[in-house]
């Protein structure tokens, strides 16, 4: 089961409308007027419309799946005093006293650019459930990283 924002439901839910109802029936005509152009084993645009259905089928088949296994998280229902899933924190790194604020969110709504890191990450995992004051340990490809929680809020 993963748990989603409201907001990223819409998009995957807008995402798969918008495959199903425009893009796929494109990429069908496409197919339909390549197939018509004749002898199919020198047809290059024919393969490359089959490469586009398969490709559109599949990441419909996917977002499909990601619906069918998701549940919209109430922000309400979450604790405030300590990182759970939608929180942002503010930590600080104790080897380098670098200060970080990300929005721990789920894989699907990572988004490094934006300050979202998902909560299966080794950063994010080392911190859900955590307090203000309290220090987490995340194991990294560089080795571990002593984290310190500076502040969580909701928006």
């Amino acid at each position: 089961m993963e748990y989603l924002s409201k907001q990223r439901y819409d998009e995957i839910t807008a995402e798969l409308k918008h495959l199903v109802d425009e893009v796929y029936p494109k990429v069908k005509d496409d197919l339909a007027e390549t197939r018509a152009q004749g002898d199919l084993s020198e047809n290059a645009g024919y393969r490359e419309a089959r490469r586009n259905q398969a490709k559109t089928i599949s990441r419909i088949r996917f977002l499909q799946k990601v619906l069918e296994h998701s549940r919209v998280i109430d922000p309400d229902v979450l604790p405030k005093d300590r990182v759970s899933l939608l929180s942002w924190v503010e930590f600080t790194n104790l080897a380098t006293n670098a200060k970080m604020k990300f929005q721990i969110v789920s894989h699907h709504e990572m988004d490094l650019e934006a300050g979202k890191i998902s909560l299966k990450s080794p950063i994010g995992a080392a911190l859900m459930g955590k307090k203000v004051g309290e220090t987490a340990e995340a194991q990294v490809p560089s080795g571990t990283l002593r984290l310190r929680v500076d502040s969580i809020t909701d928006d």
